[in-house]
């Protein structure tokens, strides 16, 4: 008897070539999305459930009866109520370090687009205000180099060290700070959180959404920055506060801000960081630094070798 499997959401996959190799593994079911509505029933009889980012709690993983592994297609496992799963001895397998390169290169992508102001500069070009200049060169927005200034990591795992070796190779001053205070085994300066507002020209945030991460870059906390800081979150929304942001951006407290992932995805329609004044001190991109196609490639070969590995040893 085949293995009955159901992938919940693959629309937050993607168009990826080799999504089909997971048709070899059982009797498998791809839903595009699901809604809360339709999850029990779609994984009732599963024996194996893949999902990005639909909830399986505590009801859903009682009910379903045959259900025996639960693959995240993710390295966040907030959406599953892992508690309910051991009990009932299903096995919960996120995947891990599939995106490192791509969020690094989303990370100095959101960085240099605000360091560089890169817009504004192809938009000169564009309308033609350069054929009119009477220079070769225009200066009509003030950008400074990475070359020597200190780059601070929150979240210095698999991706954080990936940006971190980036930061090197621009010249920069690496340092860290470990929110669980249990990170301390690396090849950079350590600093405690007040010293690393305080000195950090580029805060980059690669850090999980937990207890010790929640709200932790609030207005008190920006108000410690350098004015000429640029904040970077390609972590999790909900460690900036983000209306606390969008006041410090519009009281200049911070050169800029680049947001890869919000509180509420997708955003809100009235999210205050969509409302700020001066937008050019603010890049948002729809949570997609980890998205590359390598990244999603990946991501499917790790699913697939999960199950692999659980059916051998079954």
């Amino acid at each position: 008897m085949k293995v009955k499997l159901v992938f919940l959401d693959i629309k937050t996959i993607g168009e990826v070539h080799n999504l089909s190799s997971l048709d070899g593994l059982g009797d498998i079911t791809y839903y595009q999305s699901t809604s809360p509505g339709k999850t029990l029933e779609r994984v009732r009889d599963a024996d194996i459930v893949i999902t990005n980012k639909v909830v399986l709690n505590r009801t859903i993983i009682e009910k379903a009866v045959n259900l025996k592994l639960i693959c995240v297609a993710a390295t966040g496992t907030n959406n599953i109520d892992k508690v309910a799963a051991k009990e009932r001895n299903i096995q919960v397998k996120n995947a891990v370090d599939y995106s490192s390169n791509s969020v690094a290169q989303g990370t100095f992508s959101l960085l240099l687009h605000i360091l560089s102001d890169i817009s504004y500069y192809d938009n000169y070009v564009k309308q033609g205000l350069y054929s009119k200049s009477d220079i070769f060169t225009h200066f009509g927005s003030v950008f400074w180099e990475l070359n020597g200034k200190r780059f601070g990591v929150l979240g210095l795992g698999n991706i954080g060290s990936r940006v971190a070796k980036i930061a090197e190779a621009f010249g920069c001053e690496v340092t860290y700070y470990s929110a669980s205070g249990r990170n301390n085994s690396q090849p950079y300066l350590r600093l405690d959180l007040k010293e690393f507002l305080n000195t950090s020209d580029i805060i980059s945030i690669h850090a999980p959404l937990n207890e010790y991460t929640k709200n932790l870059i609030n207005y008190e906390r920006i108000l410690e920055m350098k004015k000429t800081a640029i904040l970077i979150n390609a972590g999790r929304g909900g460690i900036v506060n983000e209306i606390d942001l969008a006041r410090a951006l519009d009281n200049n407290l911070i050169a800029g801000a680049g947001i890869d992932v919000f509180e509420n995805e997708p955003i809100d329609s009235i999210n205050p960081l969509l409302l700020i004044e001066n937008k050019s001190k603010i890049v948002l991109t729809p949570h997609i630094t980890w998205a590359s196609i390598e990244a999603r490639t990946l991501l499917i070969e790790k699913i697939k070798q999960n199950i692999e590995e659980f059916l051998a040893k079954k």
